[in-house]
């Protein structure tokens, strides 16, 4: 029996990457949808769409939902840490905070994974090599975004000290996560979802009185769908596949790839172009991520 962390091969490196393109609209997504949508009826959208397409592709492959009530025990505190906590604080500090601050503090997921994970588990344990890798990644992300998305940090610290609330409980999500590597990643998200959807309805309705509000335009109504379609049902069904395959401090390194992968997007679709600065950013995302995969620097 070993104690070696888990490591990241070639397949796992593919799924980081195509998850952070599908989670790098996520910010973006939000910034349009927020305008028309409150916070709380977003989360119960997202994942109640995610849900309901979750459950139809589990019956259309014959899959069957799991019986054990401790597992289902075990998919509501995943419910919890993993969606209605973090995604409510990050939808509610953007409407005070921009989309590139909110990507760059989530951007620190990885340095509270690997501390938790240090402590909470037997074989993922906090090296320096680990730690100085996520922190050059990090700082990758700040000058990637650019040096004035720091601008308001400080500034509106309840919604900043929220994003940070919120990838804490991203990281527990991940430590809880590893117990249920053994259950199939699409019957993972959705029982998740399946337990976070009556909590989320149940809160928008209370905080939101949604049946109150103008209909949504149907940009957003577009946006909500691609949401809870690509960054939420098939990006759920990445990350858990993901966890599965490479542990907890492996997957949270997404969160340093979304940046960007969303800049990028932006090129494409939008035409957006990079300031140069970015490509600084790049380099020092990449050499972060060489530097927690530890291979390259050992041949």
């Amino acid at each position: 029996m070993t104690n070696a962390a888990p490591k990241l091969d070639a397949a796992a490196w593919t799924m980081l990457l195509v998850l952070s393109v599908l989670w790098g609209g996520s910010f973006i997504y939000v910034a349009i949808a927020i305008v028309e949508i409150p916070p709380m009826t977003l989360v119960a959208a997202r994942v109640t769409i995610a849900c309901a397409v979750l459950l139809v592709w589990l019956r259309a492959k014959g899959i069957a939902l799991p019986r054990d009530k401790t597992l289902w025990r075990d998919f509501a505190v995943m419910a919890l840490l993993n969606n209605l906590i973090p995604f409510g604080l990050i939808f509610w500090a953007q409407t005070e905070i921009d989309a590139g601050l909110a990507a760059i503090v989530n951007a620190t997921t990885p340095l509270w994974t690997l501390v938790l994970a240090h402590f909470m588990t037997a074989d993922e344990k906090l090296t320096g090599a680990r730690a100085a890798g996520v922190a050059v990644g990090v700082a990758g992300v700040v000058v990637l975004v650019g040096p004035s998305a720091l601008a308001g940090l400080g500034g509106a610290l309840v919604p900043q000290l929220a994003v940070v609330a919120a990838t804490v409980s991203y990281a527990l999500a991940l430590v809880q996560g590893r117990r249920l590597r053994a259950v199939d990643p699409a019957v993972f998200a959705t029982c998740q979802f399946a337990c976070a959807t009556p909590a989320a309805l149940a809160l928008a309705a209370f905080v939101d009185r949604p049946w109150n509000l103008p209909p949504p335009s149907p940009l957003v109504v577009g946006v909500v769908l691609a949401f809870a379609l690509l960054s939420t049902a098939v990006g759920y069904l990445l990350y858990f596949g993901l966890i599965r395959r490479s542990g907890a401090g492996n997957a949270s390194l997404v969160t340093m790839l979304v940046p960007p992968s969303a800049m990028a997007l932006g090129a494409v679709f939008l035409g957006e172009r990079p300031d140069p600065a970015a490509l600084a950013g790049f380099a020092l995302i990449a050499a972060g991520l060489v530097v927690v995969d530890g291979r390259l620097l050992r041949r």
